[in-house]
Parts: structure tokens; C-alpha cells; sequence
């Protein structure tokens, strides 16, 4: 293990560690992706334990980043005394970060990203950080878009912290593959959808974070500021520089109960009912302190009846792009296993799925891939996250999300 020293000052408060932080024997003393509270908690950790240090090897990306300051101090002719004792900002990692993408996505970093643009009120540097983002996500979405839902997914379901920036992102995600996979939607209607989306509630970011942790109900102030946060959005994003009619709108309208065909509507109440559909989604699939959650198939349900209990078209475009069980939930086969999906199936009803639990209700060492167009392994009902106690490695299933794909019609 070789060592470097990180400034204390330059570590990002309330956002995930880009990398896991030890003391100068190696020690663990945060891993990456921990969220440090709070100045003080930073504070009593250096206090206790001295100054900070990331593993050298820990990633290529903080290689390159560490190089890089060094080539650069040489070339401003640093004194070789100051380069001996130069110390890694996370601010050369964020430079580096910005410039180098490796081709796998890092969810908890891209959950910091998206936690730290929906609190930059600069209008210097907002939409940079917006567009960026928004590139990131569809990248992913379009390489791999099982794994994409399955990480999202499974973030939502299984962890309160940050809930607004996992919420704005999967909501991004999940009308990108509506629009692009079944609605046709035109690349630059998609873009703009999915901006609106990851912004809708720009205007009540803190709160929201808040709610997820509170264990009564909303206060007739919070209420209020929940009634207001649409156009309170809308007056935020003109402040930052957004200037399309068709997001605004969007943002404006994504909670209004409209329930009827897309035909008809204008660009803005379509991608507004679209927004509204996922939004809704999300929101059942997430905990909270004061409630539990639902299943994804549960929450999908919700979404695929109208205000009317009939089929809502915007609903059954995010069904038949993510399927009724999709990847990242957990489901009871005919086979009494238990599994996650990790991968979209030739229909709504037939995912690929990973044993993670056998039928003697032992946890699986290896995760077996099953296909549940077969009877004898047909699932026969959803299972929600609180009721699976099994660890789930993330890094390890996604890699299942890359086998070949299913033949899907569309």
C-alpha cells in the first residue's frame, strides 16, 4: 500500500467519498462512497487520528490525478522540496474525473454528482454540471440499460441518504428508455424529458432529504412548501439559465392528474405526464423513516393505472420499457428460490434472474442465472426489499447485467 496525503479541507462535507480514507499505518478509517455528516465529525477523525490519507493504487483515476499534479508542478519549476510534500485535493480528482471516463460507471459518485447540481445555485455553473450529468446517465442507459435500472433501483430500495439526488436520477433514466425504446420520441424531445425529470423538484431539495428521514408527518409549513415546489422549481431553473419552454412546463405540470391518451396533448403535458407516471414510481418503491416501501412490481403497478383506473398510456410505455418485475427486484419463483432481476426479458413477465436464496432458504454462494420463461422457474409474485436479508454486492451482480441480451421485440 503506498500512501499519499489528502487535505482535510478539501473533503466534500455531506457528499460521498470519491475514495476511502485511512491513517498513515493504513488503517481504514472511512470507506469510499461514506458520507461524512458534518465539519465537526471531519474534525474529531483528524484529531483522533492524525492526518488523512488515500491508498496511491486505490484507483487509476487518483493515479492519474496525482501525476498529473506533479507533472505540473515540474513544469512550473516547484521547488523540489514542495513537490516532495505536495498533498491530493479532492479538486484534482473532480478535474480529473471530468476529463477521463473509464466506460463504468461509479453510482455513488454520479449520486454525489447529482446531490451537489441540485444544490448549485450558481448560474455560472449550473447548466454545465446539468448537461454533464444528463450525458453521463444516457451513456449508461444506452450501454447497458439493465444495469443502469438495476443499480438505481436498487440504491432507491435499499437506502435513505441522498434520496433526492437517487430520485431525480432514476426517474431521469426511467422516461429516457420510455421515450427512446417504446414512445420514439426525438433524441432532442428525450434530452429535454430528461432534464425536466433529474430538476423537477430543484425547488425542494433539502426538504425532500428531510422528509425521507422524518418520522411524522409533513408540517402545515412543509406541506405548503411541498404545494409550492413546482413553480418554485420553474423560478429556480430561470434564475440558473434554463430558457426551453418544454422543460419548464414540464417541471410545472409533472404532478398534475391528467389522466387520458398522450395524443392530443402538447410536447410539454406529454413528457409532464410521462415525468409524473415515473415520479410516482419511485416514490412508492423508496422507504422512509415513517413508512416502508413497496415492491417494484407493486410500485409499477401504481403507475400503470390512470386517476380513473384505467390503463394509462404514459404508465404502460414504462412497463413495456422496464417490465413489470425489473432489474434490481427481487422475486418468489416456481421453484420456492428467491432471486433479483438482472435483466429484462423477451416480455413485461419474463426476466432473467440470479439465485440469491435457495429453495432450503439458504443464501447462494454462487448467483445461478435463471430464465422465467420456463414453468418450472415462472415467478409467482414480487418480493419487497425489507423482506430479502440477504447482502447484495452490487459490483458482482452488474457484472450478470452484460450477459447477452434477451430477445426483447422492441
Amino acid at each position: 500500500m503506498n500512501l499519499i496525503i489528502v487535505t482535510a479541507e478539501s473533503i466534500r462535507i455531506g457528499q460521498p467519498l470519491p475514495f476511502s480514507l485511512r491513517d498513515k499505518e493504513g488503517v481504514l478509517l472511512a470507506p469510499k462512497g461514506y458520507v461524512i455528516a458534518s465539519r465537526a465529525d471531519l474534525d474529531l477523525i483528524v484529531e483522533q487520528r492524525g492526518k488523512l490519507y488515500i491508498d496511491f493504487a486505490e484507483s487509476e483515476g487518483h493515479h492519474r490525478a496525482y501525476m498529473g499534479k506533479l507533472h505540473s508542478m515540474v513544469r512550473q519549476d516547484r521547488l523540489l522540496g514542495q513537490i516532495a510534500s505536495t498533498e491530493l485535493m479532492t479538486s484534482d480528482l473532480e478535474r480529473n474525473r471530468n476529463t477521463v471516463d473509464t466506460g463504468e460507471p461509479n453510482w455513488m459518485d454520479l449520486q454525489g454528482q447529482t446531490h451537489a447540481m441540485l444544490r448549485d445555485i450558481n448560474p455560472a455553473t449550473f447548466c454545465a454540471r446539468l448537461d454533464k450529468l444528463q450525458a453521463q446517465l444516457n451513456r449508461y442507459s444506452r450501454l447497458n440499460p439493465d444495469g443502469t435500472l438495476f443499480a438505481l433501483i436498487h440504491i432507491s430500495s435499499s437506502e435513505l441518504r441522498q434520496y433526492s439526488a437517487t430520485h431525480a436520477m432514476l426517474v431521469s433514466v426511467m422516461c429516457g428508455l420510455a421515450a427512446r425504446e417504446v414512445l420514439k420520441w426525438p433524441a432532442e424531445q428525450e434530452a429535454s424529458l430528461c432534464k425536466a425529470a433529474l430538476t423537477m423538484n430543484i425547488g425542494m431539495t433539502e426538504l425532500q432529504d428531510q422528509l425521507a428521514l422524518q418520522k411524522h408527518a409533513p408540517s402545515p409549513e412543509q406541506r405548503s412548501h411541498i404545494n409550492q415546489h413546482a413553480a418554485r422549481s420553474v423560478a429556480l431553473l430561470q434564475h440558473l439559465g434554463v430558457t426551453d419552454p418544454s422543460w419548464l412546463e414540464a417541471v410545472l405540470d409533472h404532478h398534475a392528474k391528467t389522466p387520458g391518451p398522450l395524443a392530443g396533448r402538447t410536447e410539454s403535458q406529454r413528457m409532464a405526464r410521462l415525468i409524473q407516471r415515473a415520479d410516482m414510481f419511485a416514490a412508492r418503491l423508496a422507504p422512509r423513516v415513517s413508512r416502508v416501501a413497496d415492491s417494484p412490481a407493486s410500485a409499477m403497478q401504481g403507475s400503470y393505472f390512470d386517476e380513473n383506473r384505467q390503463i394509462d398510456e404514459a404508465g404502460a410505455a414504462l412497463i413495456k420499457a422496464m417490465g413489470i418485475y425489473s432489474p434490481g427486484s427481487f422475486v418468489r419463483l416456481a421453484s420456492e428460490e428467491i432471486a433479483v432481476v438482472v435483466k429484462r426479458g423477451a416480455n413485461t413477465t419474463t426476466p432473467r434472474v440470479a439465485i440469491l436464496i435457495n429453495r432450503a432458504g439458504m443464501p447462494t454462494g454462487e448467483h445461478i442465472v435463471r430464465e422465467t420463461n420456463k414453468p418450472e422457474f415462472r415467478i409467482v409474485a414480487g418480493v419487497p426489499y425489507r423482506d430479502v436479508k440477504v447482502k447484495i454486492n452490487l459490483e458482482r451482480l452488474l457484472v450478470l447485467t452484460k450477459s447477452p441480451a434477451t430477445d426483447r421485440p422492441w
